[in-house]
C-alpha cells in the first residue's frame, strides 16, 4: 500500500513546464531516488511534495491526506521531515541542543512559552543522537564538527518529529565517498527500523545505485523512467537522456512543443 502517492502532478513558470504531468508512488519502508539531468524538474517535484511550491494541478497525498494546498509546517506535522543540499545547522548550538530545538517544536513549544532546549527532553536528544553516531559529540558546538557529521546531525534533527516521509534534497553533496556510503548506509537502517518512507535527489550514482529500491528519472518535466535500478541502468531512454548526452530527447522534445 501506497503512503505518498502522487497524481498528475504539473507545476509552469510562465510558459514553460517545469514539471508535467508526472505520477508516482511511495511505499513506508523504501528508499525512492528521484533523478534526471539538470532542469529536469527535480528539484520543483521536491518543493511541491514539502508545500515550498504549490502544484498547478494535480494531487500529492501522503496517507490519504491532501498536501496541495498546505503550507510546509502543516506538512511537517503531517510526518514530514526533511534534510536540505546545504545542511541546516543552529552552528552557535552544540549538537544536543540542535536536537532539543527540533524536539521542542515537535512538541509545539517553540511559539508559545520560551524555554531552553537544554532542558527539554535531552535523554531522548541523545538517543536520537546515539542512532546517528553522534552521542559522543552531543555536547560540541555545531560549528566545531566536520561537515559529515553535520549532515548526521541534520538527519537527527529530521527524524525529530518521528516522521512517516522524509525528503532528502542531495543528503550526499560535499561529502567524500566514504562519507557518502555511511550516511546513505545509516539512512537505509532507519527506514528499516522506523517503516519510514524517503524520497531523495541525488547526483551521486554510486550511492543512488547502492542505496535505492526503486528509482524515477525525469527529463524537461516528464516522467520518463521508473523501476528498480537494474531496470533503471538498463533503459534505452535513461541511457539517451541522463547518462548519455540527451541531445536526441530533446531535438524531439523541443519538436512535439512546435508542433
Amino acid at each position: 500500500m501506497s503512503l505518498l502517492k502522487v497524481s498528475g502532478l504539473g507545476k509552469s513558470f510562465g510558459g514553460v513546464k517545469a514539471v508535467d504531468e508526472i505520477s508516482f508512488d511511495l511505499a513506508a519502508g523504501e528508499l525512492l531516488a528521484l533523478i534526471g539531468p539538470n532542469g529536469a524538474g527535480k528539484s520543483t517535484t521536491f518543493n511541491m511534495v514539502n508545500g515550498q511550491l504549490r502544484a498547478d494541478r494535480g494531487s500529492i497525498k501522503l496517507d490519504g491526506h491532501e498536501l496541495i494546498g498546505l503550507p510546509p509546517r502543516s506538512i511537517w506535522k503531517l510526518g514530514v521531515g526533511r534534510t536540505f543540499q546545504i545542511a541546516e545547522t543552529f552552528g552557535s548550538l552544540t549538537v544536543v541542543e540542535n536536537v532539543q530545538m527540533a524536539l521542542l517544536s515537535a512538541d509545539g513549544k517553540l511559539l508559545a512559552t520560551w524555554r531552553k532546549a537544554a532542558g527539554h527532553k535531552r535523554d531522548e536528544a541523545v538517543e536520537l543522537l546515539d542512532k546517528v553516531g553522534m552521542a559522543q559529540q552531543a555536547d560540541r558546538p555545531c560549528a566545531d564538527l566536520a561537515y559529515g557529521d553535520v549532515k548526521r546531525v541534520e538527519l537527527a534533527i529530521a527524524i525529530a518529529n518521528n516522521p512517516k516521509l522524509l525528503l532528502m534534497d542531495e543528503p550526499t553533496a560535499g561529502m567524500a565517498p566514504k562519507e557518502r556510503n555511511e550516511l546513505m548506509a545509516l539512512t537505509k537502517k532507519l527506514v528499516v527500523e522506523r517503516s519510514m518512507a524517503v524520497l531523495f535527489t541525488e547526483h551521486s550514482m554510486d550511492v543512488v545505485f547502492a542505496y535505492a529500491d526503486r528509482m524515477i528519472v525525469l527529463a524537461r518535466g516528464r516522467l520518463i523512467a521508473e523501476g528498480k535500478p537494474l531496470e533503471i541502468r538498463d533503459h534505452p531512454k535513461v541511457q539517451e537522456v541522463y547518462f548519455g548526452s540527451g541531445k536526441t530527447f530533446e531535438k524531439k522534445a523541443a519538436d512535439k512543443e512546435l508542433a
